[in-house]
């Protein structure tokens, strides 16, 4: 039967032809690997030696083929490949930013939402040094600790970064840094898995901005501004109020404001209107 066209699978025949061929004028193979067709219709790999057969004359008769079945170590290989492909795949494109660097620092892995978040590209990212490239200046002191921890695989959750941006604005970044180790689990590098929390954070900040502009114009009003708890403590007493009564605000703070501010003969009436305005009627 013909070697070829009936025991090779059709995607091989050529290259296979083409070993048989040269190794009929001489030119030997070695650790060739091809796939065999068996008769239940399966395949098997080989890796052969295509060595040239001569007779006693040594002119060439033929080629014989001495072969290791591979089959197993070939699919295993073949199932990791599929395996490390679907999860680069996943890694790519995945909604949230994930970058990673080596033992040195540099950055070796950049998916599409972060080149999205940051503006680089993965080609412009790989291989600069994440700190001082991407993290603005004071935070690179406590990125590079946190780095450092998780090359000693000390790993660290929900840290918060702030990335610079190509059009250099900040974008914010709560990340957990894990170990990456090889499959000697030796160490390699960190691998950054993020949210992009900037929306939030810059909420937070003006939220936190306007509290404290509030607190600011109440600290310095040109009226007293005072308040109290629910049990009738203290727990506003701005600085005209101070003034005006000459109890600084810690003398004043945690102070039940009626039996010690109010005159005697207006408490009771003093305590009715709190006592109302508690109960939302002001």
């Amino acid at each position: 039967k013909p070697l070829v066209s009936t025991f090779i699978v059709p995607q091989l025949r050529q290259s296979v032809q083409s070993v048989l061929d040269r190794a009929l004028k001489g030119d030997e193979t070695s650790n060739y690997e091809l796939e065999f067709r068996t008769k239940t219709n399966e395949t098997r790999y080989l890796l052969v030696n295509a060595t040239t057969r001569r007779n006693a004359e040594s002119h060439i008769v033929g080629v014989v083929g001495v072969a290791q079945d591979v089959t197993e170590t070939t699919k295993h290989d073949r199932a990791v490949k599929s395996m490390a492909e679907e999860l680069r795949q996943l890694v790519d494109t995945a909604n949230a930013p994930i970058f990673g660097i080596d033992v040195h620092g540099n950055v070796n892995e950049w998916n599409d939402k972060t080149a999205e978040i940051t503006g680089f590209r993965k080609e412009e990212a790989l291989n600069k040094p994440l700190v001082s490239t991407f993290i603005v200046p004071q935070l690179r002191q406590s990125v590079q600790s946190v780095l450092e921890r998780a090359l000693k695989g000390d790993e660290t959750s929900n840290y918060e970064l702030e990335f610079r941006t190509k059009t250099n604005e900040t974008r914010y970044l709560l990340v957990n840094a894990t170990t990456r180790r090889n499959a000697e689990s030796h160490i390699v590098g960190v691998v950054g898995v993020a949210q992009d929390v900037t929306e939030t954070t810059k909420h937070d900040r003006a939220v936190k901005s306007m509290a404290e502009e509030l607190r600011q114009l109440v600290d310095t009003a040109n009226a007293p501004i005072f308040g109290i708890d629910v049990h009738g403590n203290v727990n506003e007493w701005n600085d005209k109020t101070a003034e005006i009564t000459g109890f600084k605000i810690e003398e004043a703070l945690n102070k039940p404001l009626v039996s010690t501010f109010i005159v005697p003969q207006l408490r009771q009436s003093v305590q009715n209107v709190l006592d109302r305005a508690l109960k939302g009627d002001e």
